[in-house]
């Protein structure tokens, strides 16, 4: 297994590794990929296909996405270390800028894009288990933007490190 991490998020690398080493690897090797701006966080093992069966050749918004039963279980007794995931591999947290009334103001919103439909699903899935609104707000990506949701989520998620 071979994750990409950028390297502006040295505690997300951390984890990562962490990670991997609670599940599964023996030992974890970080290759750092110069001029390329990320670490490859990586783990060497047979078993690891028994653990994400989702894997598979191609692109993954070509292919389906969908949670084995024991999976679904996981994620559904602890959706804010899954959501976490999600948002920190293909999310983000900005202030908003809008303009109303020739006045300028920003909230904060959480963003998560993914090409991948199943994914969304699966993010919107979670949330809903959590009660926290969310919207589609383009066709790959779904925003958090009402302030006790977003204050929801960032109890789950926290701050990329």
């Amino acid at each position: 297994m071979s994750i990409a991490c950028a390297d502006t998020y040295p505690g997300l690398i951390d984890l990562c590794e962490q990670a991997m080493l609670a599940v599964l690897a023996n030992r974890v090797q970080r290759v750092q990929k110069e001029g390329r701006g990320y670490v490859a966080v990586q783990s060497y093992g047979k078993h690891w296909p028994c653990l994400l069966p989702q894997h598979g050749p191609g692109p993954k918004h070509l292919r389906p996405i969908v949670l084995a039963d024991w999976q679904r279980r996981i994620v559904a007794a602890q959706p804010g270390d899954f959501l976490r995931g999600l948002f920190h591999s293909d999310g983000c947290r900005i202030d908003n800028p809008v303009r109303r009334a020739g006045r300028d103001y920003s909230y904060p919103r959480h963003l998560f894009t993914n090409r991948s439909a199943d994914i969304l699903g699966l993010c919107g899935w979670a949330l809903d288990l959590l009660g926290i609104a969310w919207r589609m707000n383009r066709p790959d990506s779904l925003s958090v933007a009402r302030r006790v949701a977003v204050a929801a989520l960032d109890r789950h998620v926290g701050p990329k490190s």
